[in-house]
């Protein structure tokens, strides 16, 4: 089960993807988005239905153990964004994602459900001043990591994949 393909009597790989595993991407990438696609029209009627039946208040027991448990996660996030970061390993814009990912999180709740209570103004400056700022500050240094990659170029895989380069000319 080759992932390269060898040349003829020399046996050396000359570095081309094999077909199996070429097969194998279009696999994988066509059921990812199918996946995706399906999650995200499913989540349109699951929204409304939650707009519509949830309760505008609820009380909760382990208010405590849900924030401090998040920020934990974030102080996580933010660690191994930065480990990553001063070990020069390219995991950092995953990490960095999923920082960025936690803070608008962080932001959107502290703000929302302090929503008609005095702590509200709190919540909408720290979102505003820290989280949001940091949010879009990782983001755009991983969309520039990005840039500078050195990417192979790009071959068409099928599904779909003609008709999106020529889209690009």
């Amino acid at each position: 089960m080759g992932e390269t393909r060898t040349d003829s009597g020399a046996g050396a790989t000359t570095g081309a993807p094999s077909a199996e595993l070429l097969e194998r991407i279009r696999k994988q990438r066509r059921q990812t988005l199918e996946l995706l696609t399906v999650s995200a029209v499913g989540l349109v009627p699951w929204t409304i239905l939650l707009w519509f039946t949830l309760p505008s208040g609820y009380t909760v027991r382990q208010w405590r153990t849900a924030w401090v448990g998040f920020d934990a996660l974030l102080v996580l996030a933010m660690a191994s964004t930065a480990v990553l970061g001063w070990r020069r390993h390219r995991a950092v814009a995953v990490a960095a994602t999923a920082t960025a990912a936690l803070l608008l999180c962080d932001a959107w709740f502290d703000v929302s459900l302090a929503l008609g209570t005095p702590d509200v103004w709190l919540s909408a400056a720290l979102a505003v001043v820290v989280e949001v700022p940091l949010a879009v500050f990782l983001i755009r240094k991983v969309l520039s990591m990005l840039s500078l990659a050195h990417w192979p170029p790009r071959t068409p895989l099928g599904d779909g994949d003609q008709e999106a380069l020529r889209g690009r000319d």
